[in-house]
């Protein structure tokens, strides 16, 4: 079964014990500007100001989104039946699909008054040694010297060949199976919305640290901890009104958020936070 199609089964299950909240509102952010790294997230928004969030610079999510706004006016919607298309070939319904998974599984948090950690980091708590192999999934230029300044190296796992080649400790190649002889694996969100998450982890099996990272990775933490994942990096939305007012104005909703880090270890599973929220 995907990973899509058994967050989408939890997320049934729990919506059987109780009714989950409806759509109050999709939110877009302005025209991205080039280079930078505000307006790459939309919201979906249930009625209990619960907000999930899913990235829309995929080839042109964003652009299609904006012009096909009112197809994705959902304010009343049945919030599961928008997540369930999390599960579509059409990237725009799994776009926005995931958006509403996310949202959901932060209204059971909510509910079950569970809350991720707040993170140590920004490298997913790799704690890079001397000599070790780093893999990264997606090009985190801005955390490289955090690795490399402990001695590490990395190995640079992308889609793009204009980036492939060797310099400063770290190697970028189009192969994933150069992730094999990596210790530890830094992998972006972004691979729970261009379907290649199970691919890529069969490449991790090796690591003994595997941390998925990112604003969007507010999902369903079960398939992905089954999956070998040892680390779920992301938003916890303290303000859910500030962080709608900043993404819809295109500025930082950092002051609407925490860097949040979740592990095995310290989450409960679905199963229990659902009887918790059902009560």
């Amino acid at each position: 079964m995907s990973v899509a199609a058994e967050m989408i089964a939890l997320l049934q299950r729990a919506g059987e014990r109780r009714a989950w909240p409806r759509v109050r509102a999709l939110h877009l952010p302005p025209r991205p500007t080039p280079g930078d790294l505000r307006g790459e997230f939309c919201a979906v928004e249930l009625e209990d100001d619960s907000l999930g969030l899913s990235y829309v610079l995929l080839d042109d999510t964003w652009a299609e989104l904006t012009r096909q706004r009112q197809r994705f006016h959902l304010a009343g919607c049945d919030a599961l039946e928008v997540a369930s298309g999390y599960g579509s070939a059409d990237a725009l319904e799994r776009t926005v699909g995931f958006a509403a998974v996310n949202a959901l599984t932060r209204c059971l948090f909510q509910r079950a008054g569970f809350a991720p950690g707040t993170s140590a980091d920004s490298i997913g708590s790799l704690d890079p040694l001397p000599g070790e192999s780093i893999g990264m999934i997606g090009f985190f230029a801005p955390l490289v010297p955090r690795i490399t300044a402990r001695g590490a190296r990395v190995v640079v796992v992308e889609l793009r060949a204009d980036l492939v080649g060797e310099r400063d400790g770290v190697r970028v190649t189009l192969d994933a199976r150069e992730l094999h002889a990596c210790d530890k694996v830094l992998a972006t969100g972004t691979l729970l919305l261009n379907d290649t998450l199970d691919g890529m982890l069969l490449h991790t099996r090796h690591a003994s640290r595997v941390a998925l990272i990112g604003p969007s990775v507010g999902c369903p933490p079960d398939p992905l901890f089954a999956r070998g994942v040892t680390l779920l990096g992301g938003n916890w939305i303290i303000d859910p009104a500030a962080y709608v007012e900043a993404l819809l104005s295109g500025s930082s909703t950092a002051k609407a958020a925490r860097k949040s880090a979740l592990t095995p270890a310290q989450y409960p599973g679905w199963d229990t936070l659902a009887d918790r929220a059902a009560r």
